[in-house]
């Protein structure tokens, strides 16, 4: 039923065909019902005319002290016979008493002359009065009434709209089926993730938009895989020509100049290798998954920060076993942590399970990135103008490869703002 809400393409399709179904079952009905009203005031009218004619010959034919026995013999649902004048009436006639009249004069013309007037008390009853050949008065009282409808008629049409309700959201769902999985074909693609194939089956149409989605998926990874080829040809040809001017610069002439290009050195050596890295962490999930004991995961990786004298503190540590590839999942903590060390100096880790996920928070008290930058720092080689500037070290490769290998492990990397100040960086594993 949620693909049937009014603001998506099936509830606006149902609703369009349950309108004109609708619409014609309700025009159908009506003239199901004029047209019986019709047939049923035809039949009406004959045996009206017949049996008046009847009647009236009967009663002149008859002695006048036999007449009162047959006035209840000859009376039916919609007419009756009295004998004398009746009760007053006025001469207006409505249409339909008017044509009910008309078959009564030829019922009894030329033979008995009949006047007619209605009474209205409280629905409307047709007088015919004429008087027989001996002198007696008589009165035919019509009461038009509409046939009643038939009591399995409503539920007879609440399941024909019913099946046809049904049949609308079969025929819509079956529509919008194709569209679903192309979404959700589209949401599965990620950097670095085997490309999922779309079933190449249906109807024509979803057959050829099938293989054109397939075909635009090989041209992606085609064009990633190239891409990412180069970036790692770049950066590892340039290790060679760097190591050569690393050793002419060792073995130059010391002082300031020469701790300057060693400066610049080590940095174009870092952008090297981040960039290598950023090009393999594309392809993180050719790492074979295991069960990972995640206290003791984390614990270690705390301990070698700990050797190194860094301040990094645990806040809340589940035992959870969650099925990961570690050697990506210790690059993105790695990467983090060193990333809010730089900025920060003291990192906490917070790991929590909810709802069959792990949320690991890398908590510092920095400076923050402007909020409208929360998402490019993800991107690779961006690099804040503001507090985490270059300045402070660093390739703009560091967040970019975490998000790359987040990616990569069926997880996904966000960030935030602190309150009080600092970023929160939490990564999701499913």
């Amino acid at each position: 039923m949620r693909r049937l809400r009014p603001g998506g393409l099936g509830g606006r399709l149902f609703l369009i065909l349950a309108l004109g179904l609708l619409g014609t079952q309700a025009l159908a009905a009506l003239v199901m019902v004029l047209e019986r009203d019709q047939s049923a005031r035809a039949v009406m009218l004959t045996t009206l005319q017949r049996d008046v004619a009847v009647a009236v010959a009967l009663l002149d034919r008859l002695p006048p002290d036999e007449r009162a026995a047959w006035l209840l013999l000859l009376d039916r649902p919609t007419y009756r016979f009295e004998l004398g004048a009746g009760p007053p009436g006025a001469p207006a006639l409505s249409p339909r008493a008017e044509m009910i009249a008309d078959e009564i004069r030829r019922a009894l013309r030329p033979r008995f002359p009949v006047r007619f007037d209605a009474v209205v008390d409280p629905t409307e009853r047709l007088q015919a009065h004429l008087v027989l050949a001996d002198g007696t008065g008589l009165t035919i009282e019509v009461r038009p009434t509409a046939r009643p409808v038939a009591a399995w008629l409503p539920a007879a049409l609440a399941v024909q709209l019913l099946v046809l309700m049904a049949c609308i959201g079969l025929a819509v769902r079956l529509a919008l089926r194709p569209l679903t999985r192309f979404a959700e074909a589209v949401d599965r693609i990620e950097p670095g993730r085997p490309a999922a194939r779309f079933t190449e089956t249906g109807p024509d149409e979803v057959v050829r938009t099938a293989k054109a989605f397939n075909a635009m998926q090989d041209r992606i990874a085609r064009h990633l895989d190239e891409r990412l080829r180069i970036l790692a040809a770049i950066s590892h040809d340039l290790q060679t020509p760097i190591t050569r001017m690393r050793l002419r610069v060792e073995t130059g002439i010391q002082g300031p100049e020469q701790d300057r290009l060693l400066a610049d050195l080590d940095a174009v050596e870092a952008l090297v290798r981040e960039g290598i890295a950023y090009a393999r962490s594309v392809h993180g999930a050719v790492e074979a998954p295991v069960r990972l004991d995640l206290r003791a995961f984390i614990e270690s990786l705390v301990f070698d920060y700990w050797d190194t004298g860094r301040d990094v503190t645990i806040a809340a540590l589940p035992d959870v076993t969650p099925t990961t590839r570690p050697r990506a999942l210790r690059r993105i903590l790695a990467n983090l942590i060193d990333n809010a060390l730089r900025y920060a100096g003291r990192v906490e880790l917070d790991v929590q399970e909810a709802e069959g996920r792990i949320v690991i928070a890398v908590l510092d008290r920095g400076p923050g990135i402007p909020a409208d930058q929360l998402e490019a720092v993800l991107l690779p080689f961006v690099r804040l103008e503001e507090s985490r500037s270059r300045d402070t070290g660093g390739t703009g490769l560091g967040l970019a490869i975490a998000d790359q290998l987040a990616a990569a492990i069926g997880g996904r990397l966000s960030l935030r703002n602190r309150a009080g100040g600092g970023l929160e960086a939490r990564l999701t594993l499913a």
